[in-house]
């Protein structure tokens, strides 16, 4: 059986690895021209991320679901595309 302590940590080391995908997947978002409509190509974003970074996809798919959980980016219904929201905008600020 696991110690009390590791059990409990290990849910806020998964949070943790999911914010700071985030914003390391907005970094990379925001150094990339938005085609038309502030539309970004996700591979702009998760090629950078995952080979450039050498992360994880299982850290990519944590990083992008928290950034668009928390309003800072919009995946469009195709998944080829997304926006930076203006929370995320103003979190760079």
């Amino acid at each position: 059986m696991r110690p009390r302590s590791l059990i409990f940590s290990l849910p806020l080391a998964r949070r943790i690895d999911g914010i700071l995908a985030a914003r390391r997947l907005l970094e990379h978002a925001r150094a990339f021209q938005p085609i038309q409509d502030g539309r970004i190509y996700i591979e702009q974003i998760n090629h950078p991320f995952l080979f450039g970074d050498r992360a994880t996809p299982a850290g990519y798919s944590a990083g992008l679901a928290h950034a668009i959980s928390h309003g800072w980016l919009e995946l469009h219904e195709s998944g080829t595309f997304v926006k930076l929201t203006q929370s995320c905008v103003d979190l760079f600020a």
